[in-house]
């Protein structure tokens, strides 16, 4: 019995010499080569990144944060924020102050989508973002300043608690001073009205304790106007006005 075995093809070549053939062996895959097509990329998630969404707009995003913050922003505080890259950071706001001026536009060029978002652009802003004390902060341009003044003085009741004057007037005295200082003094918590004299615009911080780190207060040149007086040595001498004499009060000279 004989079995039928695969035979080479063979072939004749131009001299009339038989030539065998055999088919290439098919290219073998190594293990790497598998795990490399499996191996899905990685993708690094940062606060721009929203799911469902495309990434939020660089320039769009600081423009939040500042607008909402009461202090100036340093440029490598709000790359942290974003985390993006410091130069990136100072582009973007290059970018939002030619905005403002009216200028140029505003928006980050972008790469990861097939329309980039509309670059937004107009007049001169009533703002402007200005760097002040290291960082970038939003204020009202120069000639709005007597508009915006005349209506937060007739949205503020002009009008002083007792408790708020007795508090400013703690301050006045023995600035610099701090929120417990001024409670002690007082015997009550006075958090709520130094947040209303620091709105008003009458106290502002003017310093830290080096040992506790605490918040120093003192008074600001709008107290001085309100009281129609140059500096703070005009004022009366504090011990004839109390009825206990000047516990509290020791530097009233």
């Amino acid at each position: 019995m004989t079995t039928e075995t695969e035979q080479p093809e063979q072939g004749v070549d131009p001299e009339g010499q038989e030539v065998t053939t055999t088919d290439a062996p098919a290219e073998a895959s190594t293990p790497g080569d598998a795990a490399a097509e499996e191996t899905p990329e990685l993708s690094v998630a940062t606060p721009l990144d929203v799911p469902g969404q495309h990434r939020l707009d660089l320039d769009r995003a600081i423009e939040a944060i500042l607008f909402i913050s009461d202090e100036p922003l340093g440029v490598v505080q709000l790359a942290a924020t974003v985390a993006r890259p410091v130069a990136e950071v100072r582009a973007a706001i290059t970018r939002l102050v030619a905005d403002y001026d009216g200028t140029g536009t505003s928006g980050e060029p972008r790469t990861d989508i097939a329309e980039s978002p509309a670059l937004v652009g107009g007049g001169r802003r009533a703002f402007e973002l200005r760097e002040v004390g290291g960082g970038w902060r939003f204020y009202v341009r120069q000639e709005y300043d007597a508009l915006v003044a005349g209506f937060v003085l007739t949205q503020t009741s002009t009008k002083l608690s007792q408790a708020a004057l007795e508090t400013l007037a703690v301050i006045a005295y023995k600035q610099p001073i701090s929120r417990s200082q001024v409670a002690s003094i007082r015997a009550v918590n006075v958090d709520s009205v130094v947040r209303t004299l620091l709105g008003r615009g009458l106290v502002t911080e003017v310093d830290t304790d080096p040992e506790t780190g605490a918040i120093l207060y003192g008074t600001t040149e709008q107290l001085l106007v309100h009281l129609g007086i140059n500096s703070l040595d005009e004022l009366p001498h504090i011990s004839p006005l109390l009825e206990d004499g000047q516990e509290g009060f020791d530097l009233d000279g």
